[in-house]
């Protein structure tokens, strides 16, 4: 954290709002002697609950970013849901879907992306999947699904596609031991937002029928060795998809 930085920009939201820095101390909860090193910038090692107390008292927020070489951070973690992407498309295809990514959309102000939205042309039912590397924060990305699935007849129609007949979601991760570990230790919440796993999501691929909500752990960016140690071909017809683990 750039300290300096910091702390000017906390005396300048201060005197915006034409606070002393006794005032400020008050709001949040702390000393005036503390204010004044955050704004100097002496305050070398804050915790991160004073500097969100701080930030809050001034209706702002702090943001903790990793940078690592540069962009090479973000490159990094591009790869790695690229990687997740391609086998999720690859499973899909394989099950007889259509798919397109990164599709983006932009109605009435709502705005975003979908990792990947697929269709089965004969039945014209439409999949929303996001596809993540690790697992994510299920409150944040279970209100993003929704509003996905929400849109997803007015970006079915952007594309050229039919009005759709059924609108599932799918929540496809990468495949690695904390992954697991992660959704087991929150088994009640994954269950009730993704009841389906790796068997019926295959089925319902094969015969879509309902609204299903599902989630998949897929190889992924593991090395080529990795990826086809965790590969699964399935003895069911040569249309079932493969690549997804129980």
């Amino acid at each position: 954290m750039d300290a300096v930085r910091f702390g000017l920009g906390i005396r300048a939201l201060r005197r915006r709002r034409g606070w002393r820095q006794e005032d400020l101390a008050a709001a949040v909860g702390v000393s005036q002697a503390e204010i004044s090193r955050l704004e100097r910038g002496e305050r070398r090692r804050p915790s991160v609950d004073l500097l969100e107390k701080v930030a809050a008292g001034l209706g702002a927020r702090v943001e903790v970013r990793l940078a690592w070489q540069g962009e090479a951070l973000d490159r990094l973690l591009d790869a790695a849901h690229a990687a997740v992407v391609e086998d999720l498309v690859k499973v899909l295809n394989d099950a007889g879907w259509e798919c397109r990514t990164e599709v983006t959309f932009n109605h009435d102000g709502e705005r975003g992306s979908v990792d990947v939205l697929a269709r089965q042309p004969e039945t014209a039912a439409i999949l929303v999947c996001e596809a993540k590397s690790v697992v994510p924060d299920l409150q944040a990305m279970q209100a993003s699904l929704d509003r996905k699935v929400r849109l997803a007849a007015r970006m079915t129609r952007d594309l050229g596609w039919e009005t759709p007949s059924i609108v599932g979601r799918l929540l496809a991760v990468r495949e690695a031991r904390t992954a697991r570990r992660r959704v087991a230790e929150h088994e009640a919440t994954f269950a009730a937002s993704f009841p389906a796993r790796a068997r019926e999501v295959r089925r319902w691929l094969a015969r879509p029928s309902g609204a299903i909500r599902g989630l998949v752990f897929l190889p992924g960016s593991l090395p080529v060795n990795a990826r086809q140690r965790y590969r699964v071909r399935l003895p069911q017809a040569p249309a079932a998809p493969s690549g997804m683990r129980e």
